[in-house]
């Protein structure tokens, strides 16, 4: 089987369906957004002058929107449902140098043409994660980066033993437009929860502050995966030296997801 009937096939198994119909009804740019871009990604402002990126699984196109008001160059977003790419096409379009394209993140198509490639909140919803850095990488120049935001396992055993066996046998399963009715509650329980700082945590003290209808699409977003890893730290950083990056860091992000970047060595 060739690669790209092994990413079809590979896509099939994760969410793009899914994800574009939450895409569909979150399509709006928050500034909250911005916040969570710089913590998720752990580069500063400055970083981003002059640079082209691919931004692997694009949503709505947030996280290319911000390195654009920073400064970047430009560069490619890529993700694969056609509502998706339709948002992404709209929150972009006053940024003519962000070519948006409906293809897979396993297919970009360029090698050794980027300063970075990023994929925030996607890897850890795909059947094949190594995969899809390993096109990241591809893409990047030598010397360049990849960057990856991970959902982490430290500080989520709440998540991963309770919430995420529930997620597979029913949220997962379940007509979208039902899921999205039951976010309802569960948001609203989870916005009493913040009022009187439960969970306690510095993720969940940033998103006491979001609005309530940002709050339900990040628990609707949770819900809806047929896919949804959780890595340790030693894991994060793992998956991208099997892609061949070197010099990898990681930081811990809000105490629980990770944010790994890595340089992609001259000669490889």
């Amino acid at each position: 089987m060739n690669h790209k009937s092994t990413a079809i096939s590979e896509l099939t198994k994760g969410s793009p369906d899914r994800f574009g119909y939450s895409w569909d009804h979150y399509a709006e740019l928050l500034p909250d957004h911005e916040e969570q871009f710089l913590r998720w990604t752990g580069l500063d402002k400055d970083f981003w002058r002059g640079v082209r990126f691919v931004d692997g699984g694009c949503g709505i196109g947030r996280n290319s929107y911000w390195p654009m008001t920073y400064g970047a160059a430009g560069g490619v977003a890529v993700d694969v449902d056609d509502r998706t790419i339709g948002r992404a096409r709209s929150n972009l379009a006053g940024f003519p140098g962000v070519d948006v394209r409906k293809q897979s993140i396993y297919d970009i198509a360029e090698s050794d043409s980027f300063d970075i490639a990023f994929s925030i909140g996607v890897v850890h919803h795909l059947s094949d994660p190594d995969a899809a850095v390993a096109s990241l990488a591809r893409s990047v120049k030598p010397n360049g980066e990849v960057l990856v935001w991970l959902y982490g396992r430290e500080n989520n055993g709440w998540i991963v033993h309770l919430f995420n066996p529930l997620r597979r046998a029913l949220f997962s399963r379940l007509p979208l437009s039902l899921v999205h009715t039951l976010s309802w509650p569960l948001t609203a329980l989870l916005w009493c929860g913040l009022r009187i700082g439960v969970p306690p945590g510095p993720y969940y003290r940033l998103i006491r502050g979001f609005s309530f209808g940002h709050l339900r699409a990040i628990v609707f977003d949770h819900m809806i995966p047929r896919i949804a890893h959780y890595y340790r730290r030693a894991e994060a950083e793992a998956l991208l030296s099997r892609a061949g990056l070197v010099d990898i860091r990681s930081t811990w992000v809000n105490h629980n997801s990770w944010s790994v970047i890595g340089r992609k060595p001259i000669g490889c």
